[in-house]
C-alpha cells in the first residue's frame, strides 16, 4: 500500500537548472502558498542555518532526511621548508604557514542519496 502511494507521487525529472524565482514559483504552485510566503519561509530557513553555524552556535544543522550542514574547524598548519615538489621531481619547495580556519561541510543523508539513484 505504501509503495503505491509513493509511486503515484513521482513526477518527471527537471532537465534545466532552476533560478531562485523558478524555485519560489514551483513551491508556491505545489503548496498553495503565495511566492512572498514561500520566500519568507526560505529566508527564515537561511537565518536558522546561519544561527546554528555561527560562532558560539551549535555548529551543525540538519534538514531532516535531506542533508546535514557542519562547521568544521581546521587547525593552523606550520610552514615547511625543503619539501619535495610533486610537480617537478628532484626540486625542493617551501610551503607557507596557513592560519586556522572554519570550513562548511554539507553531507547528504540517505533520502537525498536515494534521489540520485532514481
Amino acid at each position: 500500500m505504501a509503495g503505491t502511494k509513493t509511486s503515484a507521487k513521482k513526477s518527471a525529472a527537471i532537465s534545466e537548472k532552476f533560478t531562485k524565482t523558478a524555485i519560489l514559483t514551483a513551491i508556491a504552485d505545489e503548496s498553495g502558498l503565495s511566492k512572498k510566503q514561500v520566500g519568507s519561509v526560505l529566508d527564515g530557513l537561511t537565518d536558522l542555518i546561519e544561527r546554528h553555524l555561527r560562532k558560539r552556535g551549535a555548529g551543525e544543522f540538519t534538514l531532516p532526511g535531506l542533508l546535514k550542514i557542519k562547521a568544521v574547524k581546521r587547525p593552523a598548519r606550520p610552514a615547511r621548508k625543503g619539501v619535495p615538489n610533486p610537480f617537478k621531481p628532484g626540486e625542493l619547495m617551501d610551503i607557507p604557514k596557513k592560519p586556522a580556519s572554519i570550513r562548511v561541510k554539507v553531507l547528504p543523508l540517505k533520502k537525498l542519496k536515494g534521489f540520485a539513484e532514481l
